[in-house]
């Protein structure tokens, strides 16, 4: 593996990517459109890089106990300083690619971004350990708002369902870890609550901002949203069945979790309702 693909693989890019993507459609959504447009990405995309590479930094021994060779630093494919270097880098690129798009904007993502790091330390061991996720994913489309022209401020409900997309990830993002968390010492909230309540709290978490989406917005729900819904009820139980039949580490309940939050942005996008 070469340096460079395992810096990036450091950064966590699947999760990362999907958050990007996910952003970047809901950008559009919006009413952005060219150097705009790629300006949200960008910055979003050096919020992602900069949460993941301090992650891996951070969690570096401790994944070398736990024997994670599926990660670069513990596997000595990369070193622990470049990927701390990397992740500094990445944080101050937030403020400075979203300073064209306004103050209202650039104080978004840029507490968004404190947030997101406070989890890598020192939330992530604590009980409060999905208060960053719900902070920082509630002001991510509360950053696309307001980076319109004129900086209008966000509907509620767009906050409170992207706060609540925030909460399920977590929950579903930390199951695969449980079992290495819990020999290394880590005690987030979804490891004092267990497996099935991580379950539990992700489903709830999740089908909770599809119905936010659908039910927030003035006037009655759609039929695409609906669908939405539906959507949400069939994919959470299939990631959850393909996540117990797993051989390996069990993420196919994360990568649901992903397929729905797609699912939530590609409903607001056809919607027309953000613009």
């Amino acid at each position: 593996m070469s340096r460079a693909l395992a810096l990036l693989r450091s950064a966590h890019p699947e999760p990362g990517a999907a958050v990007t993507l996910a952003i970047t459609l809901l950008a559009v959504g919006a009413g952005h459109r060219g150097s705009r447009l790629a300006l949200v990405a960008l910055t979003v995309a050096a919020s992602q890089l900069a949460v993941g590479w301090v992650n891996d930094r951070l969690d570096a021994e401790r994944d070398r106990r736990a024997g994670r060779r599926d990660k670069p630093v513990a596997a000595g494919a990369v070193s622990p300083r470049a990927v701390g270097a990397a992740g500094i880098g990445a944080a101050v690129a937030v403020p400075l690619l979203a300073f064209d798009l306004g103050l209202p904007a650039l104080l978004a993502i840029s507490v968004a971004t404190v947030f997101a790091l406070l989890y890598d330390w020192p939330l992530k061991n604590t009980a409060f350990s999905v208060v960053p996720y719900l902070i920082a994913f509630g002001l991510l489309p509360a950053f696309v708002v307001l980076a319109r022209p004129g900086h209008p401020a966000p509907p509620a409900w767009l906050v409170a369902a992207g706060a609540l997309l925030g909460g399920g990830a977590h929950f579903a993002n930390v199951l695969p870890d449980l079992d290495d968390d819990a020999a290394t010492g880590v005690r987030g909230l979804p490891h004092r609550i267990g497996a099935a309540g991580s379950q539990l709290a992700a489903a709830g978490l999740l089908l909770g901002a599809t119905l936010t989406l659908v039910l927030g917005p003035p006037g009655p729900p759609s039929w695409t949203g609906l669908a939405a819904c539906a959507a949400a009820v069939v994919v959470l139980p299939l990631g959850w069945y393909a996540a117990r039949r797993a051989d390996g580490r069990p993420v196919a309940l994360f990568r649901a979790v992903i397929v729905v939050a797609l699912i939530d942005v590609l409903l607001l996008v056809f919607s027309g309702r953000l613009t």
